[in-house]
């Protein structure tokens, strides 16, 4: 499997005379000038995840978050990009290749809140009607009401479900603190009919590490040692000292390209966002080069306005061709 996946893409000229050839005519999604970084090779080790307790260094957290490039939605240290990727997630969640399933899009007519978690929750609409909450912009029922419904609900499956809209609500996509949103019950609403979450939940967590990235950029450096020690390890990072834990995962293809946008489009619950999975080819033991990026860091765009039923129209047509 391994030697068909180089095969495929660290020895797919084609490829990779595409993606130049792209990236000369249209040029990068960044500033006039710049130039990428990304290098040719980086040989990368994977080796098992040693297990131990989750804690989080809230030193190191800042310090990493420095590094996210918000542009590429990657991580740069130097010459190595990392970044999470959808073959990852897929491996992570146990869920089916992506061509198989339908990828999850806001749809342009969806049915209301209430009717959504009334199928979820199987609770008449004088019940769902009393418990939803106006929480700025957005609807949302309070975890509190979940939370009395899956100690008290006869159906054990029933059961099962609102527990799970509750971690997709406080947990995956948190938005109103201590509510589970209007537009999470909308994707959760939609997974019995073989939707992934996937491509969601892997845009979500560039949408937090580029708040994160924001969050820190405005924030002034503190004093603070062990922090500046995560900055100078970081810096200091050369290609034989990163290994890549992905022991569960064996690709024998990745993801590149999506109809005709030359990256990914990926569609959240709220909002959309680009992603250039070429940029990270070193993770799967592959030769880097740098990817066809134009537009992706403007791509983003919200669920609001004009012309965003459109844009999804033109991702979810461009995702449908891929999967069927």
């Amino acid at each position: 499997m391994e030697n068909g996946f180089l095969d495929k893409v660290e020895d797919n000229a084609a490829v990779r005379m595409w993606s130049e050839k792209t990236q000369l005519e249209k040029g990068d999604s960044l500033a006039g000038g710049y130039t990428s970084e990304l290098w040719d090779y980086t040989r990368i080790s994977v080796t098992d995840n040693s297990l131990q307790e989750l804690k989080v260094d809230e030193h190191l957290f800042r310090a990493f978050a420095q590094y996210w490039n918000p542009a590429y939605n990657c991580f740069t240290f130097g010459r190595v990009d990392l970044a999470p990727t959808v073959e990852e997630y897929t491996a992570l969640l146990c869920c089916l290749k992506i061509q198989v399933d339908k990828v999850y899009s806001r749809a342009v007519n969806i049915p209301t809140f209430v009717k959504k978690l009334m199928n979820i929750t199987r609770m008449s609409e004088q019940w769902v009607t009393a418990r939803i909450k106006q929480n700025g912009e957005n609807k949302c029922i309070p975890w509190k009401s979940l939370q009395e419904l899956i100690l008290a609900h006869p159906d054990a499956r029933k059961k099962v479900d609102v527990f799970a809209l509750s971690i997709y609500g406080l947990v995956l996509f948190p938005k109103a603190l201590g509510h589970v949103d209007e537009a999470t019950s909308d994707l959760f609403d939609r997974l019995d009919k073989r939707v992934t979450p996937v491509l969601a939940i892997l845009a979500e967590t560039f949408r937090l590490l580029n708040a994160c990235r924001r969050e820190i950029a405005v924030t002034s450096m503190r004093d603070d040692i062990s922090e500046e020690k995560w900055l100078v390890i970081f810096q200091n990072l050369h290609e034989e000292d990163i290994e890549w834990r992905a022991p569960w995962l064996l690709p024998n293809e990745i993801l590149y390209r999506c109809g005709n946008f030359d990256w990914v489009a990926l569609l959240r619950i709220w909002r959309a966002v680009g992603y250039a999975p070429l940029m990270v080819l070193r993770q799967y033991r592959s030769r880097q080069f740098i990817p066809a990026t134009q537009g992706l860091a403007e791509f983003e765009f919200s669920y609001k306005g004009n012309g965003y039923r459109k844009k999804i129209r033109e991702i979810t047509n461009a995702w449908d061709k891929l999967v069927e």
